[in-house]
């Protein structure tokens, strides 16, 4: 017997056994095609069960979960501090983290044009780490690459640009469902289209998954009533075309009841259970951090973790704990972040922000009419004329990966095929390639990503 302790947000999901049948759980599954990642502890099969986070689990020798009791629950208790004095503390907390991550390391620093990796890059700059950074774009998409490199150079950093091409999932697909066992899509890690690159780049990965949820509000008032905060909720987590694809699953596998209602109870249950009543920003973010986090945003984090040792100091216990402390005014918007960046690498604030382009942290509030006029209308210039040229403008890898006829031809390979028809209807795997093909976008890609999904899941377990 072992008792195994969770952190608050996990890197990976820890799977241990539960008395019941080994039989598909469909509902479970259900919810993963509506929302894109499994819910609370749920996973494929009803005798298995992944770990809750922030926990301590009693596991007997057959790996059969005994028991789990919480050691750390989210809370809001913000104190009675002045921005500066948390901002101080949230300097001292986040250098110290890495620091202690990353000391004596060369470390593999992915950059971004918004503001997590910037956050990192200021810290690393400041204490002197060697830093070999990257960042990548899509194939006839938006030059993200742009601010990236002009992030390293203010900082000294090392620094590559990539490009994730067309159709390079094909070759690697297998690779990625043995690193995430079908516990996501596959066209969200683009990280896939440079995966043999990264044993080359440094000793560890310095992600800065998570930033962007503790560090902001979540676009509520904090007086929201309960209700209100569970039909965002599930506004937020339903993927577009996700709520009719698991109501024909739902049909066909004739599960008692209606899967709305189902999901809509279950969201309700898990809400309930945090308690945080004094703030909806607060509440929802523990909800995310709970749920989404460790069952979402770490699944691929395997990708990374296959080639080398992974530090994410946003995930840091400490830094989850020093969130529950601050008041949401000083998080709302990026406010401490952009105060960090800017008190720590002035050169860095005066670099673009990619979430308001053309505007920079000293003049993001411009992000308005009039001032933003002439950029958004420069830039749907610049795409209508790309459509003429014949060349579409990319912003989606599904559209990379499953556009065109060879990348049909693949797919279509792996989806008509016994194994998926034997877990649903030919005629509704069909349907969802046909509705894709005639008009793609992100409705009809959601479920053709999970039809992909399960096939490849199917074709593991027969």
């Amino acid at each position: 017997m072992a008792i195994l302790r969770t952190p608050i947000i996990p890197q990976r999901q820890t799977f241990a056994k539960v008395d019941a049948p080994h039989e598909l759980h469909l509902q479970a599954i259900c919810v993963f095609a509506a929302i894109g990642f499994f819910l609370d502890n749920d996973t494929y099969w009803k005798n298995e069960v992944v770990l809750r986070p922030g926990s301590d689990h009693e596991i007997d020798d057959s790996g059969f979960l005994l028991s789990s009791k919480p050691w750390f629950q989210w809370h809001h208790t913000p104190l009675h501090m002045t921005f500066d004095e948390t901002l101080e503390e949230f300097t001292q907390l986040f250098e110290t983290i890495i620091a202690e991550q990353t000391e004596g390391k060369r470390v593999i620093l992915p950059l971004s044009g918004g503001l997590d990796s910037r956050t990192q890059a200021a810290a690393l700059k400041h204490l002197k780490a060697e830093v070999f950074s990257y960042s990548y774009e899509f194939e006839n998409g938006y030059n993200e690459t742009k601010i990236a490199e002009h992030i390293a150079n203010a900082c000294d950093f090392e620094f590559k640009a990539y490009t994730i091409s067309k159709g390079y999932l094909w070759n690697v697909l297998d690779d990625l469902v043995n690193l995430n066992q079908c516990y996501s899509d596959f066209t969200n890690p683009r990280q896939m289209g440079i995966f043999d690159a990264f044993s080359s780049m440094g000793d560890l990965f310095s992600l800065g998954h998570w930033g962007d949820v503790l560090f902001d509000d979540m676009k509520v008032e904090d007086h929201l009533s309960f209700e209100k905060q569970v039909d965002f909720v599930i506004k937020k987590l339903v993927k577009k075309g996700g709520l009719p694809f698991a109501e024909q699953l739902w049909e066909h596998w004739a599960l008692e009841g209606d899967f709305y209602d189902y999901f809509y109870e279950r969201i309700k249950t898990l809400l309930s259970k945090i308690d945080i009543p004094n703030s909806a920003n607060a509440r929802i973010r523990a909800f995310k951090s709970l749920y989404w986090a460790p069952r979402w945003t770490s699944v691929n984090l395997s990708v990374f973790e296959s080639k080398r040792p992974l530090t994410l100091p946003y995930y840091d216990d400490r830094m989850c704990q020093f969130i529950c402390t601050v008041p949401e005014a000083y998080l709302k918007n990026r406010h401490l972040q952009i105060a960090y960046i800017k008190q720590r690498a002035p050169k860095l604030a005066n670099l673009t922000w990619q979430d308001h382009r053309p505007f920079n942290l000293n003049t993001y509030h411009l992000d308005r009419f009039p001032y933003n006029a002439t950029y958004k209308v420069y830039t749907k210039l610049k795409r209508e004329l790309k459509a003429v040229c014949g060349k579409s403008y990319i912003q989606r890898n599904w559209e990379l990966q499953f556009l065109g006829v060879d990348n049909a031809q693949q797919l279509k390979g792996i989806l008509y095929h016994q194994d998926l028809f034997d877990l649903l209807p030919k005629s509704l795997v069909e349907s969802i390639v046909n509705d894709f093909y005639k008009k793609p976008e992100p409705k009809t890609a959601h479920p053709l990503n999970m039809l992909l999904v399960l096939a490849k899941f199917r074709q593991k377990n027969v």
